[in-house]
């Protein structure tokens, strides 16, 4: 954690109508932020909102010199949003989540505990405060993705995920509604990205509506997952392991492919990559809490 610390992350927020939700989820983000990183942006992509967002973003930027927002002139959809912010961000780590208040942002830090070891830690959540038929929906496009597609993901829809930057340097996003988290994730697993999954809080909206049960956009997820099925055939192989026993023949005999075709490199490709001790999440979170008071109280003494 306190090599991840020294890292920089760029936060995003796709919004659509959350004049009630929206300040609150980013003043929930600059506090956690601030207590974390030194090195940190926000971005807000209002996706033509007809309410009060726009106005009650602006509030906020001026008085957080680091809250950038991206406005689109009318609603393209929750996938376009999200990949206007992603577009954006210009740090080393990319974080996005709603902004209906429907996720705790302290729990950031239970992904943070893992991206030294993954490119991607996705959240799931363990008790889905969502309507039945929500759930049921859910459940039955899982089923569908993971046939389809193969991708054995717990809740692929989960708009709680961190990535390392270098992710989105290679993955296209061509989804531009709900279908996008499965568009991310799908790319990610046949390129070789390494994916972990965290459990997190989930809980009910209580202010706004929720758009993502609508036929349109129920009907332009299906197309545009087909549309993926489509072109995961002319996505390969990004990241592999990197085996420095066979550095001189140039051929990794486990997956029959030469080291060449290799277009990342990553710190989890190396095995001299420090080693580290996997404890319980709630021991890791406590000893990166002491760690961050330890730095507070020697930034204290500096001062005087």
């Amino acid at each position: 954690m306190a090599l991840v610390a020294r890292q920089s992350i760029s936060v995003v927020f796709p919004a659509y109508n959350e004049e009630e939700n929206i300040g609150i989820t980013v003043q929930q983000a600059l506090d956690c932020l601030e207590s974390i990183f030194q090195d940190w942006e926000v971005i807000v992509v209002d996706d033509g909102s007809r309410d009060k967002t726009s106005a009650v973003i602006n509030e906020l930027a001026k008085k957080e010199a680091r809250l950038t927002i991206v406005r689109h002139p009318g609603n393209r959809g929750y996938g376009a949003a999200l990949r206007s912010g992603i577009r954006k961000a210009r740090k080393e780590l990319i974080f996005f989540c709603d902004s209906d208040l429907q996720f705790r942002l302290n729990e950031l830090l239970f992904l943070l505990i893992w991206i030294e070891q993954y490119d991607i830690v996705v959240g799931y959540r363990v008790q889905r405060k969502d309507p039945f038929y929500r759930k049921l929906n859910a459940l039955g496009w899982k089923t569908l993705v993971r046939v389809l597609l193969g991708l054995k993901v717990r809740d692929i829809d989960c708009a709680f995920k961190l990535f390392r930057r270098t992710v989105f340097k290679e993955i296209k996003i061509d989804a531009v509604g709900a279908m996008v988290n499965t568009d991310i994730l799908v790319q990610a697993v046949r390129m070789g990205f390494r994916i972990k999954e965290v459990p997190i809080s989930h809980f009910p909206r209580l202010n706004g509506k929720q758009t993502g049960s609508r036929l349109r956009v129920i009907w332009k997820a299906f197309k545009e997952l087909f549309y993926l099925y489509r072109k995961l055939r002319h996505i390969t192989l990004r990241v592999i392991p990197y085996d420095r026993r066979q550095q001189q023949s140039g051929f990794n005999s486990k997956d029959g492919r030469c080291k060449e075709r290799r277009t990342v490199m990553l710190p989890i490709n190396f095995p001299d990559r420090r080693r580290r001790v996997r404890l319980p999440e709630r021991e890791l979170l406590i000893s990166f809490a002491a760690t961050v008071q330890n730095n507070d109280s020697e930034g204290q003494r500096s001062a005087t």
